[in-house]
């Protein structure tokens, strides 16, 4: 009776999230490194403005459609998790801590590895050593090579600053990221805007193509990038980790998570016009910092520093999100006895989840040595999984239980929605494993790892 009593006492969240909150913490997640510095290496895998764009497109509805399917999801589980919550219910509690186990790698730890990454390169601009490009020590060769210079460098100094300040209470990083993710918007609203009308750039870049760096097909490569693409769209399902806490979820949440993906797809859709308007695209190939060198052409070499250094903050108000939240998935979890127990320590005076801060902090430095174009790969193979099989539980619950609530959108034409998000994934993977083969087997191993650490002593306690 105590322990009910206990239990009946224990605060509960509270559903306190509108529309508009909702929302917006699926715009802030969204706008990370995809669109920073994807483009210029799709500038050569596909040599067409008008491919680039379209695969850009194509990401959108292929995010949409999973954004309508998770609508479908969260209404019916609405408790906070995302796809924890989902893939246990669906395929069993070891799918729900693999969930975790991928988050911990793939879901942030290398994001924020590839944003840091990017927030180097566009430094690059006053310092050329912390360019990628620039010479380092490097070990071992191709896919397997590893990298130290001053760019990853200062990229891990970028992590630990964050790591740091997140373990010191979540009050001081609240305020930081909150001025972060509103210049943010107004930086990339503003290049939009001044860009158009009083950038030097040329419409004749669309029609003109440049010489194929990729020896992949067309086909094959297209799908390959867009799953680079999905990179750059993944958050589009970050209202479901706090369902738990929005008001009237079977109404606010598939809104918000279909307005703040429409939001995001038209805003990289314009950013993409700009690119490619400001750069020729035998100009822009292999450019990591594709923004700085747009604004070099539309705004002259002056200019361009500045937008440079504006980009590069808006990368930091990415890394501070992640750093921000990846812990609490991990906390949220152990807490509910689904993960490692340690990743639910909690620091007596800050009130922070330290040991889930730090280890995160760790291997995303670590992974900063790695190859930035295997590094996104990686993280489109392992997040694209995870999600697939996700959006596929939504015709499993359909079929295996009683009283299932149905989305309106997701019934045009089912089971179109979802199976079309299932199928166009399980192509992008097919295509990875073919073309990007070790960064898939890095992927795929990441998950057999979490099986094997799911299955061998490391399972919760409660389902040994």
């Amino acid at each position: 009776m105590a322990t009910i009593q206990k239990q009946a006492a224990r605060p509960a969240l509270l559903r306190q999230l509108g529309f508009f909150s909702a929302t917006a913490l699926v715009i802030s997640n969204m706008i990370g490194t995809g669109i920073f510095a994807t483009t210029g290496y799709m500038a050569g895998d596909l040599g067409s403005g008008g491919l680039i764009l379209a695969c850009w497109g194509v990401g959108a509805l292929f995010a949409i459609a999973g954004a309508l399917s998770y609508s479908e999801l969260g209404i019916n589980y609405p408790s906070s998790g995302g796809e924890y919550v989902y893939l246990t219910q669906a395929y069993g509690p070891e799918w729900g801590f693999m969930t975790g186990w991928v988050s911990f790698f793939a879901g942030f730890s290398a994001p924020i590895a590839a944003s840091a990454l990017v927030f180097s390169d566009y430094l690059g601009h006053f310092f050329p050593a912390l360019q990628l490009s620039a010479p380092g020590v490097v070990v071992g060769s191709g896919a397997f090579s590893l990298r130290l210079g001053a760019g990853q460098l200062l990229a891990s100094c970028l992590i630990a600053a964050f790591t740091v300040l997140n373990c010191f209470g979540l009050g001081r990083t609240a305020k930081v990221q909150n001025v972060l993710t509103s210049s943010k918007l107004v930086i990339l609203i503003g290049f939009l805007l001044l860009g158009f009308i009083a950038g030097h750039g040329n419409w004749g870049n669309f029609t003109t193509h440049a010489v194929r760096t990729s020896q992949v097909g067309l086909p094959a490569q297209f799908f390959l990038s867009l799953l680079w693409v999905m990179v750059g769209y993944s958050g589009w399902n970050a209202a479901t980790y706090v369902a738990e806490e929005i008001r009237r979820p079977e109404r606010t949440l598939p809104l918000a998570l279909a307005a703040g993906t429409l939001i995001v797809a038209t805003l990289y859709l314009a950013l993409n016009v700009i690119f490619i308007y400001a750069t020729p695209l035998e100009q822009m190939k292999g450019v990591t910092a594709v923004g700085a060198l747009s604004a070099s052409n539309l705004f002259g070499p002056g200019v361009a520093g500045a937008f440079s250094a504006l980009m590069a903050l808006c990368i930091v108000s990415t890394v501070s999100a992640m750093v921000t939240i990846g812990p609490r998935v991990y906390y949220a979890m152990a807490k509910n006895k689904a993960f490692f127990g340690a990743a639910a320590t909690v620091h007596p005076r800050w009130h922070t989840p330290v040991v889930a801060i730090v280890s995160q902090g760790v291997c995303a430095m670590l992974m900063t040595l790695t190859s930035f174009r295997e590094l996104l790969t990686y993280i489109g193979m392992s997040l694209t999984l995870f999600t697939v099989l996700s959006v596929a539980s939504v015709m499993i619950f359909r079929k295996r239980r009683a009283g299932w609530q149905r989305l309106r959108a997701v019934d045009f034409a089912y089971p179109m929605i979802p199976l079309s998000y299932v199928i166009v994934g399980a192509a992008m993977m097919a295509y990875g494993v073919v073309q990007a083969p070790w960064a898939s087997l890095l992927a795929f191993g990441t998950v057999g790892a979490g099986a094997l650490a799911y299955h061998f002593g490391l399972r919760p306690p409660h389902e040994a």
